[in-house]
């Protein structure tokens, strides 16, 4: 039976979904294809059919999270212009802090294992992060507090994201909510003097 293009596109986007949960749990080294493919609901020939190797659906995975957190930030843009840099920091330092690893953002969970990949991964990660930073960069005004010694605005957005992602990475991993939430909030007042000068 020859499916239609449509229903391939879905089912490629089924498996990236679900590929993308388990990478986030269990890593790349602890995600075997039979935990992928269970994951997606395909057979393994299926998953091949759609990936090359685990690495190439790995690589798809990390950049359709980046992509997923660009496309977010460029909505909220689009929606409160003003605000939209509060309302995404409280939602990377709540929702996104408190989700289940699996629907954790690819920033903080998959980009340890990035730094272990092949070239490929690390080249095409590069590329998507730079595409993010700009994201954020135009949503910048063009002076805020934190413009030490002329600091660019591609400057300021790396350091929010670098603030945030270690931010929600040490909020995740300890034991004690208490203690999470307090790095949660440390992270955000510290990344909310953006919001004071927004444009």
């Amino acid at each position: 039976m020859r499916y239609s293009a449509e229903h391939k596109k879905r089912t490629q986007a089924k498996v990236i979904a679900a590929a993308g949960q388990v990478f986030r749990k269990e890593g790349y080294g602890g995600a075997g294809i039979d935990a992928l493919t269970k994951a997606a609901g395909v057979t393994n020939g299926a998953f091949y059919g759609h990936f090359r190797s685990k690495s190439e659906a790995f690589r798809i995975v990390v950049l359709a999270g980046l992509e997923e957190v660009r496309l977010g930030i460029s909505a909220l843009k689009a929606e409160q212009p003003q605000g939209w840099l509060k309302k995404f920091v409280n939602y990377y330092l709540g929702y996104k802090r408190t989700c289940s690893l699996g629907e954790s953002c690819a920033l903080p969970s998959l980009s340890g294992d990035v730094m272990r990949a092949d070239d490929k991964t690390r080249g095409a990660y590069t590329e998507e992060l730079e595409y993010l930073i700009a994201e954020i960069a135009a949503g910048l005004p063009e002076d805020t507090p934190i413009d030490r010694e002329g600091a660019s605005r591609d400057d300021r957005a790396i350091l929010l994201l670098a603030l945030l992602t270690g931010g929600a990475t040490l909020a995740r991993a300890v034991s004690d909510p208490a203690l999470s939430a307090k790095i949660a909030g440390l992270v955000e007042t510290e990344a909310l003097h953006w919001e004071s000068r927004e444009a």
